[in-house]
Order: structure tokens, then C-alpha cells, then sequence
């Protein structure tokens, strides 16, 4: 079999484009594989501040500085979905491409609400969607990090912003549930659960819950993750979530995992960097063995 890469690095998020910048700094024949644009969920991120270097950086434009580094590097970058990885061999929905191993750093993809499907004023991301609702209302479903962190963004375009959380209180860093309080047009409804959905020919005109009915323009859906792993039929997985070692390598052998594809206590970028440079690390000291 002849092999075309060192490395296929499956997913250019944060965690993908990592590895494969330590991968190419150690000399190795690197590709990453992704069929979306670089920097993945980061691209949907309006504001970071918890990323060392950076007081306040927007997730495209920190997406943007490690994609810089990657092509100055002059890291290849192609584009396919990937539909298996067997024998040495990554499939796409395009090629075949041979290699000695494969780190994966998918990600993972929205956690969809139900009835949801066929709203055409339901969003996932208020980065993309919020000028779309200007001056007006809307609701954001979710009570973590990314909600409050959603509901914020969306709180300096929109009339009024509605947070709908099941739980009792915020689940994310208190700085951010200070600066909600703060806000006069952040309505928060939590222990609130949703019962109801109207619509008229598609479009969301009403929220019904056990706390009362909302009005809304539209809504963003911001209730959390899960991988995207089903294509993956031998690796040994929790709930969809990849096992790895502390070495970041998975049940089979030239196959390693990293970024929030993976099993773990904690998801965040900083932990998905540091997967990515062990992995990396790994898979030249396999390499050169």
C-alpha cells in the first residue's frame, strides 16, 4: 500500500488544527481533512474570554489566527465527509487516502430540540442568525455557558431576549450570569419548561410553558452537544463519545482522539489544545520509532 500522508488529521476545529501544527513542526507529512470551514464551533462563538493570550476574542477571529498558522506552515487542507476509517485507509465521500495514523478531532454537533424541524425562525448559532432578528424578540432555550453567552450577543441587536432554562439556576461561570442580570432587556425564565410550540405555515409565533406564554420573533436553541461518531464502527465509545488513553490513543491502534470528540470531565477549548498536543506528540514518537 503506498501511504500519502504521516497523519490525517479528521476535523479542523481548534483541536484538528492544533495537532496538525505541532505534526507539520515535527517534520511529518500532514493533511487535514474537514468538510466544513476551519475553526468549526468556534465559527459560531460571538465572544471569548477565557482563552489565555486574549482578554476578549471573537471565535472566527481566533479561528482565523490558527488557520493563519496552519497555511504559513503550508499544512494541505481538503475538503470530503468522511464516511470510514479502516486499514490505514480514511474514506471520504470523494477519495480514498491511505496513512500511518489518524487523529480524529470531529467535534460535536448542536443537540437538536424536538418539534423543532420544520420552524424556519429557529436558529442554532446568534452569530449567523441574530441581524435577521433586529429590534424584535426572541428566545433562547438553554441555561450553560453557551446560552448565557448567546443571550448576550443577541441581547445588543434584539428588542428583548428571553433565556428558557430547565434548571434552577445558571450551569456556567458566574461572570457571565452577572453580566445577564445586568442586562434590562434579558428577560431569564428558569425552572421553565417548555410545553407547547405554536406556529403559523412554519414560522414560531409562541412559546408555551409551565411558567406562561412567550411571544417571540424567533428562537436559539442553545441546549448543549453531542458527537458525531456513528460512522465510526470499531472504536470503543461511552454515549457516542470516543475512549481514549492518557496517551490520547484509541482500542485501535494507529487511530488517536482528541478535542470534545472524546470522553472527559471537562470541555473547553483550553483542554481541547492540550488533547491535540499529546496526541500530536504521540503520533511522532510512533512514527519515528
Amino acid at each position: 500500500m503506498k501511504l500519502d500522508f504521516d497523519c490525517v488529521v479528521v476535523g479542523a476545529g481548534i483541536a484538528g488544527m492544533t495537532a496538525a501544527i505541532y505534526l507539520k513542526r515535527s517534520n511529518l507529512n500532514v493533511l487535514i481533512l474537514d468538510n466544513d470551514a476551519p475553526g468549526g464551533l468556534l465559527n459560531k462563538i460571538s465572544s471569548i474570554e477565557n482563552y489565555p493570550g486574549f482578554t476578549s476574542i471573537s471565535g472566527p477571529d481566533l479561528a482565523s489566527k490558527i488557520y493563519e498558522q496552519v497555511t504559513n506552515l503550508g499544512i494541505e487542507i481538503r475538503y470530503g465527509k468522511v464516511i470510514s476509517i479502516n486499514n490505514h485507509q480514511v474514506i471520504t465521500d470523494l477519495e480514498t487516502i491511505n496513512t500511518k495514523k489518524v487523529i480524529l478531532a470531529i467535534g460535536r454537533k448542536a443537540r437538536k430540540l424536538e418539534n423543532t424541524n420544520n420552524l424556519k425562525n429557529v436558529s442554532y448559532c446568534a452569530l449567523c442568525d441574530a441581524n435577521f432578528y433586529k429590534d424584535k424578540i426572541v428566545a433562547i432555550v438553554g441555561y450553560s455557558n453557551s446560552a448565557m453567552e448567546e443571550a448576550l450577543y443577541l441581547s445588543d441587536i434584539c428588542k428583548k431576549v428571553i433565556i428558557i432554562g430547565r434548571g434552577k439556576e445558571f450551569k456556567g461561570e458566574d461572570s457571565l450570569a452577572d453580566k445577564i442580570r445586568n442586562k434590562e432587556n434579558i428577560e431569564v425564565q428558569l425552572e421553565c419548561v417548555i410545553k407547547t410550540l405554536d406556529s403559523n405555515n412554519g414560522i414560531l409565533n409562541k412559546i408555551i410553558t409551565n411558567k406562561g406564554e412567550f411571544e417571540v420573533d424567533g428562537m436559539f436553541i442553545a441546549i448543549g452537544y453531542e458527537p458525531n461518531t456513528e460512522f465510526l464502527k470499531d472504536i470503543t465509545k461511552d454515549k457516542g463519545y470516543i475512549i481514549v488513553d492518557s496517551k490520547m490513543k484509541t482500542n485501535i491502534d494507529y487511530i488517536f482522539a482528541c478535542g470534545d470528540i472524546i470522553k472527559k470531565d471537562v470541555y473547553q477549548l483550553t483542554t481541547a489544545v492540550g488533547e491535540a498536543t499529546t496526541a500530536a506528540i504521540n503520533v511522532k514518537k510512533e512514527i519515528d520509532s
